[in-house]
C-alpha cells in the first residue's frame, strides 16, 4: 500500500503531465470488443462470465481514474485498459477448456498477444503513442508483482487496472459456484482445512502466493487477500459498498477449524478496511 500511496501523492501534486490527448471513441471500442467476443459461444456460461466481467472492470477503471481527477483522455485510457485486459481469456478457454493459468497459459500474456502481435488493437483505436502503456497494463494485470522500473504514468495505469480487476474478482468468486471455480466437489469444499501459511499471509496483509495454496478453502482466503493490495481509496470504497467480500468470507464449511478461521478472518478484514477508510 505504501508505494501505491506515493503514486497517489504524485498525482495530487500534478507531477503527471498528459502525454497525449488521446481521443477515444468508446462506441467503436465497445463494438470491437463485442465483435471479437462474438466469435465465441455466448451461451457458454464461462464465455458470458468473461464478457460481463470485462464490462464491469472497464467501468471500475473509469470510476477509479475519475476519483483521481485525471484528464478526460486519461480516464478514457483507463477505461480502455479495462475493456482490453481479458481478451485472451476467450482463446484460453477455447484451446484449454479452463481459466486456470497454471493448467493452461498466462491469460494476460495471451491478451497482449491477441491485441498487439495479431494487431487487433487497431480495431479499438487508431495508432497512438499509448500503445506501449496499454500493452504493459494488459500484460502485467494479473502478475503477483509489477516489474521494477516502470515510469510513473505507466505504473499508475497498471495499478488502476489491477485494482479494478481485483475488486470484480470478489464478485465473480461469489456469483460462480466455488466447486466450478476451484474444480472440486462440494464435499471436498465443505471439509477443506485452511493452510497455516495462507492464514499467515492473510494476517500479514498481502496477497497469497499460488504456491502456498493446498486446499480449496485456501483459494477463498487468497481471493479475499487481494483487498490488501488495492492502491486507491476509491477501490476500497467500491469493495465496502458492493459487499461481495463479506459474502466470500462467509465460507460454507462443515470443518469447525475452518469455520473459526473464517470468522476471525472476517473480523480482521472489517478492522483493516474500517481503518483504511477512516
Amino acid at each position: 500500500m505504501q508505494f501505491c500511496q506515493i503514486v497517489v501523492q504524485w498525482q495530487k501534486k500534478d507531477c503527471f503531465k498528459e502525454v497525449s490527448a488521446m481521443l477515444l471513441d468508446r462506441q467503436r471500442a465497445l463494438q470491437a470488443f463485442a465483435a471479437y467476443a462474438a466469435h465465441y459461444n455466448a451461451q457458454d456460461p464461462k464465455v458470458k462470465l468473461k464478457i460481463d466481467h470485462t464490462y464491469r472492470v472497464a467501468a471500475l477503471c473509469d470510476r477509479i481514474a475519475s476519483s483521481l481527477e485525471m484528464a478526460r483522455s486519461d480516464v478514457d485510457l483507463a477505461w480502455l485498459c479495462g475493456l482490453l485486459h481479458d481478451v485472451g481469456r476467450f482463446e484460453q478457454l477455447r484451446q484449454y477448456g479452463t481459466f486456470n493459468d497454471a493448467q493452461s497459459i498466462d491469460h494476460a500474456a495471451m491478451s497482449a498477444r491477441v491485441l498487439f502481435a495479431e494487431g487487433r488493437i487497431r480495431d479499438y483505436l487508431d495508432e497512438t503513442d499509448e500503445d506501449e502503456l496499454l500493452r504493459t497494463a494488459v500484460a502485467w494485470h494479473s502478475a503477483y508483482r509489477l516489474p521494477e522500473g516502470l515510469d510513473d504514468r505507466t505504473l499508475q495505469f497498471c495499478q488502476i487496472l489491477r485494482d479494478a480487476d481485483k475488486v470484480d474478482i470478489l464478485r465473480v468468486n461469489v456469483e460462480v459456484p466455488m466447486e466450478e471455480i476451484y474444480n472440486v466437489t462440494t464435499e471436498a469444499l465443505r471439509q477443506s482445512p485452511v493452510s497455516p501459511a495462507v492464514l499467515q499471509a492473510f494476517y500479514e496483509h498481502h496477497c497469497v502466493l499460488r504456491a502456498l495454496k493446498q486446499f480449496p478453502a485456501d483459494n477463498a482466503v487468497g481471493h479475499a487477500s487481494l483487498v490488501f493490495e488495492l492502491c486507491y481509496p476509491e477501490s476500497l470504497r467500491a469493495v465496502a459498498q458492493q459487499g461481495w467480500l463479506w459474502k466470500l468470507l462467509d465460507f460454507p464449511t462443515d470443518n469447525p477449524d475452518t469455520a473459526a478461521a473464517f470468522v476471525a478472518a472476517r473480523e480482521e478484514m472489517h478492522r483493516w478496511l474500517e481503518q483504511k477508510l477512516a
